[in-house]
């Protein structure tokens, strides 16, 4: 399952094509015909409208299994890949407030056949596409003259285990401030200029001996970015999860489900020399998502103990996620368990985070066709997980935000505005934060385009017995923020506001 949440609040929803009739008729009797398959007359993407808890069927006419995605700065969403007749079409859908918007699949063709591949908003409003199934390239949308080729990636190629066992598909794209491209695949990651097509660095390998893409999927968050005047901030990487060499052959070719792994490594990237730091989960996890909350921590949601990513491949899901306060300093102290789920969410599960502060949180089929009898059975459901922030105990504490004060919602690169929000209860011991947060392209465990900044705040100054104002500072550069729509939350206490969306320019 694919999830990204649009700027008016709804989330775009699709799956593969090629798994059965669905239960959702298309809208006009419209039906859709693949090379030797019957006629197909039934959606495979929708629209959810997360406040009345309803769908709308969309029309996509290729295949988009196991592809990839990026909101670009007017936010519409860039689709890219798939399977068969869908592996190099560029589809997109620019949202609507009516029943209009619908995908569009446009006539110009990727360089390369995309199927597990990533993308990565780029400063300068490009998309970088990069990696898929035999595809050691990365390329560009959309194309000029001047990038209309592919560009041969050798770091892609060394990473590959092998046919089925990649453990390098979807590798794991981090912008860093100073405009390079962090690349994770496999167990290495490197620092890389794409615009002349070379490694700057390599980091050293992530200890452990587990593998961490697909299909050892793990997950991949750059942890937040705190702001402070024109100063790059330090960019930290953290990786959670994978599985050891070989478990997806045990898996799919032996049964043998093999523990996953219950590490995370976390690393400064803009430190001299890098250096991993690991630390242990309370449970092993393969599969699971990893989600920035707009306070600053990371929720780690669904997935399984032992196995791998495939058809049948893992077993023991995880039902309890995880907390993880990566500001305190003790270590023992960051992660923390909390309440599970009823439902086993593992193969093509997701989760992303909505303006609301809950997660939203669905799917998850193991099966290559429909199967919802089996022990591990196809699971289309949705459900939301409201985090601690959202008890009602710690109401008088939320942030409510009256306004905030800039042009069309607008906030402009080393912009000084503000904000201004409702109090019941003020906390003088505990700062006011403004947070900046992208809304993700997510699938297979992996939040593309994730993103979480801190922004200066200058003052913050009460106008009345339950206002207050907060002036902050807007992103120094595009490199640091890259274009197009947010959320912005205002955080007291650790308890985030409801999101507002502004455009960062």
């Amino acid at each position: 399952m694919h999830m990204q949440l649009l700027k008016n609040n709804m989330v775009v929803i699709f799956d593969r094509m090629d798994m059965g009739p669905s239960n959702l008729s298309l809208p006009n009797n419209t039906c859709i015909q693949e090379p030797s398959q019957p006629p197909d007359c039934t959606a495979h993407s929708v629209v959810y409208d997360v406040a009345s808890n309803a769908v709308r069927p969309l029309l996509v006419q290729t295949d988009t299994w196991c592809s990839s995605g990026s909101l670009i700065p007017n936010g519409t969403l860039v689709q890219t890949g798939g399977y068969k007749a869908g592996d190099r079409v560029v589809r997109t859908f620019t949202p609507c407030d009516d029943s209009s918007c619908d995908w569009i699949q446009l006539g110009v063709a990727l360089g390369e056949r995309r199927w597990y591949a990533s993308n990565q908003l780029l400063p300068d409003g490009r998309v970088i596409i990069v990696g898929g199934r035999r595809a050691y390239t990365y390329e560009f949308f959309p194309k000029t003259d001047a990038n209309a080729a592919t560009f041969y990636m050798s770091f892609l190629k060394e990473t590959c285990d092998g046919y089925g066992d990649e453990n390098n598909l979807y590798p794991f794209l981090h912008l860093l401030p100073d405009g390079n491209l962090y690349v994770f695949a496999n167990e290495r990651s490197i620092l890389f200029d794409y615009n002349r097509n070379r490694v700057v660095k390599e980091f050293p390998v992530i200890p452990g001996g587990f593998k961490r893409n697909y299909p050892s999927t793990g997950s991949s968050v750059l942890l937040p970015l705190w702001l402070n005047g024109d100063a790059l901030p330090v960019a930290e990487v953290m990786i959670c999860g994978g599985a050891p060499y070989g478990a997806f052959n045990n898996s799919n070719y032996k049964r043998v489900f093999v523990p996953a792994s219950n590490t995370c490594g976390r690393m400064k990237l803009t430190d001299p020399d890098p250096k991993w730091v690991m630390e242990v989960m309370p449970m092993p996890r393969v599969m699971s998502d990893m989600v920035l909350l707009p306070n600053g921590e990371v929720l780690i949601i669904n997935g399984a103990m032992n196995g791998t990513a495939g058809w049948e491949d893992g077993t023991n899901p995880v039902f309890n996620p995880v907390l993880y306060r990566s500001y305190l300093t003790d270590p023992a102290r960051r992660f923390v368990v909390l309440n599970p789920s009823k439902i086993p969410r593992m193969y093509h599960s997701t989760a992303i985070l909505l303006p609301d502060g809950r997660i939203l949180v669905g799917g998850s089929n193991p099966h290559e066709k429909y199967n919802f009898t089996s022990y591990f059975p196809t699971d289309l459901s949705l459900e939301a997980y409201s985090p601690y922030y959202l008890k009602p105990r710690v109401s008088a504490m939320r942030p409510s935000i009256l306004s905030v004060e800039t042009s069309d919602g607008t906030v402009l690169y080393k912009q000084v505005f503000s904000v201004t929000f409702q109090l019941n209860q003020y906390n003088p011991g505990n700062q006011i934060f403004v947070s900046l947060v992208t809304p993700s392209f997510t699938t297979h465990s992996y939040a593309m385009n994730q993103r979480l900044m801190f922004l200066e705040v200058i003052e913050v100054h009460q106008l009345s017995t339950y206002a207050y104002k907060v002036t902050a500072r807007g992103p120094p550069t595009a490199t640091v923020a890259p274009p197009g729509y947010y959320m912005l939350f205002v955080v007291h206490a650790g308890i985030p506001s409801q999101a507002v969306w502004v455009k960062v320019v």
